[in-house]
């Protein structure tokens, strides 16, 4: 007989608020918080982040409700191929739901969704529902079965550059400049290569469950020289001049 069965009903029902509050935890991709809010604080410069409740309120969103939005569609819709990725179930790779865990987690995106977009409004103005429309843009073209920009490569590696969406959100919310257009070319860039690096790692599930990604069409090895490409990019971004063959070889 299993522990969970043994164990007194109270014993139970906290095990199961436990692991229901970790698989919501791991829709949100707690293991890219790190760099979520280095997106989002990098508008800011040296501001004064103690002291700022709307740079606060902008941190919370992008770590938790905005992952839990990005991810959480994705995971409803991979729910089948996510079954066979040993990657899944993580704090870092996201979640394996059960199908009544995934059935009531559109509901709770939404619900996440409307005091930050209440709050959004009253400090940014009307503005900030052109910014939740290019957002939910992005979400259905990756997502939306008919259209699935993630099954049609390259698309699924240019949609990524939605995440300078962050930037923009950091800049109207607390009154910061723009940043130059090289930082976000060099934002979109560090996007693009940060997901072709997921999907090399998850080649084997993929094509077990028949999807197109970038890096199943290519091949991991052209994959890793396209990550390479990337980053060496990524340095003519920062410091202007020629990557040279010794970058090439340290971005292997």
């Amino acid at each position: 007989m299993s522990e969970a069965a043994q164990a007194p009903p109270s014993v139970a029902s906290r095990q199961q608020s436990h692991s229901y509050l970790v698989f919501l935890l791991q829709v949100s991709r707690p293991g890219l918080w790190s760099t979520t809010s280095l997106f989002y604080l990098m508008p800011l410069g040296h501001a004064d982040i103690l002291h700022s409740g709307k740079l606060w309120l902008g941190l919370v969103f992008v770590l938790f409700p905005l992952g839990f939005l990005l991810y959480g569609v994705n995971d409803i819709v991979d729910a089948e191929s996510d079954s066979l990725n040993p990657r899944k179930g993580t704090f870092m790779f996201g979640s394996r739901g059960a199908r009544e865990q995934l059935a009531a987690l559109k509901w709770q995106i939404a619900a996440v969704q409307v005091p930050f977009v209440a709050a959004f409004y009253f400090f940014v103005g009307p503005r900030i529902l052109w910014w939740y429309a290019v957002l939910l843009l992005a979400v259905g073209l990756y997502n939306a079965p008919k259209i699935a920009w993630k099954g049609r490569p390259p698309f699924d590696v240019l949609i990524q550059a939605s995440y300078l969406l962050v930037f923009v959100l950091s800049s109207w919310l607390n009154n910061a400049r723009q940043l130059p257009w090289q930082t976000f070319l060099f934002g979109a860039m560090f996007a693009m290569h940060s997901h072709i690096f997921g999907e090399v790692m998850d080649i084997e599930p993929d094509r077990l469950s028949g999807w197109r990604t970038t890096a199943t069409v290519i091949g991991r090895v052209r994959a890793k020289f396209l990550i390479a490409a990337f980053l060496c990019r990524h340095r003519s971004a920062v410091v202007p001049g020629r990557c040279d063959l010794a970058m090439e070889r340290a971005c292997l």
